[in-house]
């Protein structure tokens, strides 16, 4: 047929009939996006499509396509009829009008009435009666134009500057028709044209035939009736009518669409038949009609004089008809189209001024059935008395007692629960009361209203309104709801238009005129009622669901259904402004439905408009995505709506988003709502949570309003400042509307620099009230360019409305804008946008952090602390792997120092070790590149949000210098040590080497003097103990240090500039010093006479501080003395750094009589045990004692030698046993400490980070239910996670033998490597077997040495000893080396096998594991000023100490002063209500807690991530209350009722979300 063959052309076959849904056409893919020329005829109705849906009045020439066919060739003659023209390729020639009449037979009933919308903002006809050419079947088009609303001013409310607006079809108006005969060559369509434009700036309001494509034949648009209507501005001098009008069109002549034409006969004020002669049926179809005195008028096209059988015809029809002159208008040759156009004017005017009969669109369907068209409307009968039901009842009632009885839900109680959420933040009114009990009875309140509302049975409304919503047939949903809106606005027009009068007729300014706005202002807002209202109610039935026991509310399937809306294109209320709350619950399980109905694919670009109310911001949004946000009739509907646009599977991978997530607002500064108190708070808080919530922020200019602006600025400003700090970094443009020309942007320079001014100003405001001094300039926030981030927008009317056509450049502008933030973060940026799971945790942080004061301080962002987290523990693997390198570097340049042969000078060693000291900042730097290079590397990544954390990039880096430089000074004290360990080895070697030659020249006497004679094993025993006995009678012992002095002499370098020099030269002996208790005196406080009242005080906190620090520094002292080393100096320059770290802790105000008393004290204590320390490597390495060990193996080499034995087997046992067993086993003692921590940490997760440590260290806590542990938790923390730590190393590695497993791992790596050096020390340097001689045993032995030299250290005068004498060979050596080495690795495995101290084992390594892994879960040592909870931050560098969970201050040791209870309240809530501290900091003044950062500006202590997030603390407190209040020896606290009922489940479900633990 040809209707097919029409639609196969366009390629829309396959959409007939109504298969091309609105959802379809609002996608973001290449369709919808091209800006390119059409190239084929399949392309035709997508290029309508796009361009309509973008107000471009342009859209109709896209049924043409250039195909370069209308090129002429200057050869082609012009005058030759033979040449083919462009008609003749009526393949691809569409005409404007089927191209349309087939869109609408494909277009489904929603994507009809949004594209009759727009074709009437563009101020085009539209159909009216749809021909069929398939079945013959015409459609009343009623449902499509349902939606079209207009405003207009008749000319007698033009005093009064009244308005109407109204549904168009129901508008009840005169209706022209203009139809035609056959034979007629005069275009009514242009004098229609004309008509409707005055002949001025003609306008094409219908297609005609000088239109582009307009000449070319139709193929199914003949029997189509267009629209359109005329409304008058109210301007008398600019209205062509004083009233509306509407006029229709008839496509094609009368005969031919018969039906149509009576239809449009019946309905029609008067009709305009346009003819220039008339056949004999057309005579007949005229004179039938009846009643056509001043409803029929013919208009005669008198073409020239030889017409005159065509004039006689058409005279003889009006004398039939009975038609006065007056209704018949002849058009000759001499009267122009726009001459002709007034006659046809005045002849409408005249009907009008008759008491023209009017009709409404809505009414003509019950002509339209009788006459056998369809009305499209039919469809939707049940959903249309659907919605009726609803709201009719309403009824006489007013609509505010509607909503409290229908919509009860977001009544009084939801409104008062918003208020309460922000006063739990604020705490403003708490009065006297204590702050935890008031925000207990906070939190009884809000349970309370919630069981209220939990309460509330489904109103009737409500039922039919889900039921109907829950049809599973999505077309006749969206058919209910659009029946919703039509009928709500229809029923609240004259309400609304009331309460508006009033508000103008009380613009004077009195103060009972404000006061009366502000009423009328409240009443407007309570009188607003659309599907909005509905849906917001069907959200909080769900968010209140939980507590509701009824099984007859059934409400679980409501997420699932708003998430299938989100994707039909509906918008979703996000924020409710009429109550500035959220419904968390409701938006989280709709969000998560669509989640899991999408998949993976669920990141999101989110972009917002801000602006003034009424500045085009939702026109710009429906303009550029062909959306339509709920614009309300009058109404002012608060708050933000979000709509979800899916983004096509060809532009996802371009584009690197799933949705486009569009935010429309309320506007700002909103003249309803100025009279309301909290209207710049409101629109303060809806700025920062929308801006946060975006990525992309389009910002409404206005540059006639300076004042106006100025204020959108500033909230702006603040709001993009606040964003800065948390961590976002949206894209901003600023729009100015209503700026057109070619030199606009030449113009507006000036403009746009002023504009950066004002935003410059603005920043700086916002920034000294969010105390963020370093920021001076809008560009300090964003990265803003003037030029880039400026656009320049046409009005959107070229002329007055109503009936003004829209302005193309305005579409064009709008496009152009819409393309650059469509590309906004192509590339790099892409990682920044979020999925909906993460749009969701902006969501609840942004909201939580509005509703306080301080914004920036109480942000918390779960996806921020995740990001962190993940930072902190790459960063602590990194940092292990840099230290296991240096760690690894040390052990061999300590070792090149020792194996340096002990007959060296000592300045040759001196120079080693400064060699050494020399090369290694080379080696750090080489770890410290690599740890920047890993870092760059993270920052670079794109799955682990870290645009969130980049504020903390250079605190990262800074930590790696810090830890480069603390390595750095911690290997310069081992390279030290290592050369005093040196020095004091030479010392004992020299003496033993002195002694050894001695014993062996006496043994080889022995042995000539009884050489010849035959002597019994006894006699030579006694002969060989005589000789011993002299030998080592005068071996003198190594000399014994006064530790004490040292100590006391590092302790006067320490205090050299500091006055103090007097005082410590009366100092004796230090280890008289500290035996007994340190007491904390009045004369160590720093005091005025008006702090003298805190005496008691100040002592109790100052002797508690002074506990603290000598406990970890005895800790500290015994943990040095345990290892096997000499005491050095650098032991107490390490202590005394250690108590100046802890002192910076101290918050009394001590004199530096304290500091004195406090480090004799400690130091006392140390030099006793330093002392101990030092005499036990003395014993361990006395040269008497060395020489003892081997008196065995002497007594046997004298044995063998005067027996003349060649057994070499036990020279070379003792050989292995006393030189290489001990190299082995130090060898596996230096690399044990690193291989603990890494199978600790590769087998247990609680290291992986500070926070998740903490967590299960207090869960631990918790199911221990050990009051002593809490305490120590708590008072001595350091201690308690040292010792943990400790503890956890014991367990895991006697766990499956762990330990034995690690020690026979690296004894298999070094027994190998001695094997090795021994079978290639067995060869000289050409590789070939050395002799087998006695002297090659020494060779050998030497070349051992070379080859061990960077892996064990064997004692030169205990080889000497062991292989004196030998009398083996080399081959025969090498064998039975290589055979003990292997007895060797058997022995100790079973040593290490049965060994069970792993404490001793532990304490004797040279790297302590436990120390390693304190460093990577410890953050830093300050505490809470006020809690004591310790800083988890691990960054050596961190700006800001926090922490994950605050505690109540009286596990801090805080007590009221007057009643000398422990503290209950929790610092996070004290620091943002009105309460005030006093302590030494304050000079024990009273000073706001808000104001905390004055005296403890490196501290963030944000508010709770939840009220049960600190449920933790406050279960602790109330289960140990009273043995608290005894251990700190004050009373107990006065614990609000409601903690009493804390659960220990509770509180470790609190535990888990302080710590984000899933």
């Amino acid at each position: 047929t040809v209707l097919f063959n029409f639609l196969f052309k366009l390629g829309l076959k396959k959409f007939y009939p109504n298969k091309i849904t609105l959802q379809s056409l609002l996608e973001i893919n290449k369709n919808s996006s091209s800006d390119e020329t059409v190239q084929s005829v399949e392309e035709i109705p997508w290029c309508f499509l796009r361009k309509l849906f973008k107000i471009n009045a342009d859209c109709r020439s896209c049924a043409q396509f250039s195909n370069n066919d209308d090129e002429e060739d200057e050869n082609n003659d012009p005058f030759n009829r033979h040449l083919k023209t462009a008609d003749d390729s009526a393949d691809d020639n569409i005409n404007p009008l089927d191209l349309i009449v087939a869109l609408f037979l494909c277009a489904d009933g929603s994507l009809q009435q949004e594209m009759a919308l727009k074709m009437s903002i563009c101020q085009f006809s539209v159909p009216l009666l749809l021909p069929n050419v398939h079945n013959s079947q015409c459609t009343l088009m009623l449902w499509a134009l349902r939606d079209i609303v207009k405003e207009w001013c008749p000319h007698d409310l033009a005093e009064s500057r009244g308005f109407v607006k109204k549904h168009i079809v129901q508008a009840d108006i005169p209706f022209f028709s203009f139809v035609r005969l056959k034979n007629c060559s005069l275009s009514k369509t242009q004098m229609l044209n004309h008509v409707l434009s005055r002949g001025q700036q003609n306008y094409n309001i219908f297609i005609h035939r000088d239109m582009k494509g307009g000449a070319h034949g139709r193929n199914i648009a003949n029997g189509l009736v267009e629209v359109y209507w005329y409304l008058p501005c109210g301007n008398r001098n600019l209205d062509i009518f004083s009233k509306p009008v509407a006029f229709a069109n008839l496509r094609g002549d009368i005969c031919e669409s018969l039906k149509q034409f009576s239809f449009l006969y019946q309905v029609s004020t008067a009709t305009f038949v346009f003819l220039d002669k008339v056949e004999e049926n057309e005579h007949k179809i005229l004179t039938s009609l009846q009643d056509v005195k001043s409803k029929l008028f013919l208009v005669f096209n008198r073409k020239s004089e030889k017409t005159a059988d065509d004039e006689i015809s058409v005279k003889a029809l009006t004398e039939e008809l009975g038609l006065p002159n007056n209704d018949v208008k002849i058009k000759d040759l001499k009267t122009n189209v726009a001459e002709f156009s007034e006659k046809l004017c005045t002849a409408i005017k005249k009907s009008l001024t008759n008491g023209a009969n009017t009709i409404d669109i809505a009414n003509m369907s019950d002509r339209a059935v009788k006459l056998g068209f369809s009305v499209d409307e039919l469809t939707s009968e049940k959903q249309k008395k659907a919605a009726e039901e609803i709201v009719k009842g309403i009824g006489m009632r007013s609509i505010p007692v509607y909503k409290k009885r229908q919509l009860p839900l977001q009544g009084e109680n939801w409104k008062r629960l918003s208020q309460l959420e922000r006063e739990e933040c604020r705490l403003k009114k708490a009065g006297d009361q204590r702050l935890e009990e008031y925000k207990s009875q906070l939190q009884e309140e809000k349970q309370q209203i919630k069981e209220e509302l939990s309460k509330h049975k489904l109103s009737d409304a409500m039922k039919s309104f889900i039921k109907h919503l829950s049809e599973s047939d999505k077309e006749k949903r969206d058919f209910f709801l659009k029946w919703m809106k039509i009928k709500l606005n229809a029923h609240l027009r004259s309400e609304l238009s009331l309460l508006h009068h009033k508000l103008r007729e009380h613009c004077n300014n009195t103060e009972e005129d404000e006061k009366e706005m502000a009423e009328l202002g409240r009443a407007l807002l309570d009188s607003s009622l659309g599907i909005e209202h509905y849906m917001r109610e069907m959200g909080l039935i769900y968010e209140f669901s939980s507590q509701s026991v009824s099984p007859a509310d059934k409400v679980s399937h409501l997420p699932g259904l708003a998430a299938e809306m989100l994707l039909d294109g509906h918008p979703l209320e996000l924020l409710d402004g009429d109550a500035s709350n959220i419904p968390e619950r409701w938006l989280t399980d709709v969000l998560m439905e669509l989640h899991r109905k999408v998949g993976p694919r669920s990141k999101l670009l989110v972009l917002t408009v801000l602006g003034v109310q009424s500045s085009g911001k939702s026109t710009l949004l429906n303009t550029m995505f062909g959306v339509q946000f709920p614009v309300s009739s009058g109404r002012c509907t608060r708050g933000a709506y979000m709509l979800f646009l899916r983004v096509g599977e060809d532009m996802r991978e371009e584009l690197n988003y799933d949705f486009i997530v569009l935010i429309d607002t309320e506007g700002l500064k909103s003249p309803q709502l100025a009279q309301l108190e909290d209207s710049y708070e409101h629109d303060n808080q809806l700025a920062t949570f929308v801006i946060g919530m975006s990525d992309v922020t389009i910002i409404n200019v206005s540059m006639e309003n300076l004042t106006e602006m100025k204020d959108v600025l500033q909230i702006a400003a603040h709001a993009f400042l606040r964003m800065k700090e948390i961590g976002k970094k949206p894209v901003c443009h600023f729009v100015h509307q209503n700026v057109g020309g070619v030199s606009a942007h030449e113009k507006t320079m000036t403009e746009r620099k002023h504009l950066l001014d004002q935003l410059n100003e603005m920043t700086q405001i916002a920034a000294e009230m969010e105390n963020q001094p370093s920021i001076k300039a809008f560009t300090d926030v964003l990265d803003y360019n003037i030029e880039k981030n400026n656009w320049n927008i046409p009005g959107l009317w070229n002329g007055t409305p109503p009936m003004a056509p829209v302005n193309t450049g305005y579409s064009e502008a709008v496009a152009a804008l819409k393309k650059n933030l469509l590309e906004t973060v192509k590339g790099d940026r892409s990682d920044e946008l979020s999925t909906i799971p993460e749009f969701l945790e902006w969501m609840r942080s942004l909201w939580k952090a509005v509703k306080y004061e301080n914004f920036i301080f109480s942000f918390r962002n779960t996806l921020a602390a995740h990001a962190y987290d993940n930072l902190c523990k790459e960063f602590n693997q990194w940092e292990w792997e840099f230290r296991k390198e240096i760690l690894s570097w040390q052990e061999e340049a300590e070792l090149e120092i020792l194996n340096t042969d002990n007959k060296s000078e000592l300045h040759h060693v001196n120079t080693l070790v400064d060699l050494k000291k020399s090369q290694f900042p080379e080696e750090i730097q080489i770890q410290q590149t690599t740890m920047q290079a890993k870092l760059k590397e993270y920052y670079k990544r794109k799955d682990r949000h870290v645009h969130l954390i980049e504020k903390y990039k250079t605190d990262f880096f800074k930590s790696i210098s810090s830890l480069a430089k603390e390595i750095q000074h911690s290997v310069n004290n081992k390279l030290d040590c290592a050369l005093e360990q040196w020095r004091s080895a030479k010392e004992v070697q020299d003496i033993q080497r002195k002694h050894r030659e001695l014993i062996q020249e006496q043994v080889m006497k022995l042995l000539s003097e009884f050489k010849h004679r035959t002597l019994s094993d006894e006699e030579l025993k006694h002969e060989f103990e005589k000789m011993w006995t002299e030998v080592t009678v005068n071996v003198s012992g190594l000399k014994e240090q006064n530790i004490s002095q040292s100590i006391l002499q590092q302790l006067r370098k320490h205090f050299l500039n500091r006055n103090v020099t007097e005082e410590l030269k009366s100092i004796g002996d230090l280890k008289e010093i500290g035996k007994d208790q340190f007491q904390g005196q009045t004369k160590h406080l720093k005091m005025n006479i008006k702090q003298f009242l805190w005496t008691k005080t100040a002592k109790r906190e100052l002797q508690s501080d002074a506990d603290s620090i000598i406990e970890s520094c005895k800790r500290f002292i015994l943990d040095t003395a345990n290892t096997e080393k000499d005491y050095h100096d650098s032991y107490t320059r390490e202590l005394l750094e250690k108590i100046d770290e802890s002192l910076k802790q101290c918050r009394t105000r001590y004199k530096p009589k304290f500091e004195i008393d406090l480090k004799l004290h400690i130091c006392g204590f140390a030099s006793r045990e330093f002392l101990q320390m030092h005499r036990k490597f003395l014993i361990e390495r006395d040269p008497k004692m060395q020489l003892e060990r081997f008196k065995h193996q002497y007594w046997l080499h004298f044995l063998d030698l005067y027996k003349e034995r060649k057994d070499c087997q036990h020279k070379i046992t003792d050989f292995v046993q006393l030189c290489i067993k001990p190299a082995v086993e130090q060898y596996i003692s230096r690399s044990l400490g690193t291989d603990i921590v890494d199978e600790i940490l590769t087998s247990s997760a609680e290291y992986s980070s500070c926070s998740f440590f903490q967590y299960n260290i207090q869960k631990e806590l918790l199911l221990k239910e050990d009051f002593e542990s809490f305490v120590k938790y708590i008072t001595k923390h350091e201690i308690y996670i040292k010792d943990w730590i400790f503890q956890d190393i014991l367990q895991k590695m006697s766990e499956d033998k762990t330990l034995c497993k690690l020690k026979n791992k690296t004894l298999q790596i070094i027994v190998q490597k001695i094997t090795k050096a021994t079978e290639k020390a067995s060869k000289g340097e050409d590789g070939v077997q050395l002799p087998d001689d006695k002297e090659s045993v020494t060779v050998l032995i030497k070349n051992m040495h070379k080859y061990l030299i960077k892996d064990i250290s064997i004692s030169e005068e205990d080889e000497k000893s062991t292989l004196f004498q030998i009398q083996s060979t080399c081959h025969p050596f090498t064998k039975c080396l290589i055979e003990s080495l292997s007895d060797l690795n058997e022995q100790l495995q079973e040593e290490f096998s049965n060994s069970e101290d792993i404490t001793e084992t532990l304490n004797k390594l040279p790297v302590k594991p436990q120390d390693e892994l304190f460093k990577r879960v410890f953050g830093c040592e300050q505490q809470c000023p006020f809690c004591k909870v310790p800083c988890e931050d691990t960054c050596k560098e961190h700006k800001k100490h926090h922490a994950a969970v605050h505690r109540p201050q009286g596990l801090g040791q805080y007590r009221y002063i007057d009643t000398e209870k422990l503290v209950e309240t929790l610092c996070t809530t004290d620091v943002y209500s009105e309460s005030r501290f006093q302590n030494p900091d304050t000079n024990w003044e009273l000073h706001p807690y808000k104001e905390y950062t004055t005296y403890y500006p490196d501290w963030h202590i944000p508010p709770d991530s939840s009220i049960e997030a600190s449920d933790y603390w406050k279960y602790v407190l109330v289960k140990y209350n009273d043995r608290f209040a005894q251990e700190y020896k004050i009373k107990p606290a006065d614990v609000p009722e409601a903690w009493r009922r804390i659960t220990k489940e509770q509180a470790l479900k609190g535990l888990k979300d302080a710590f984000n633990i899933k």
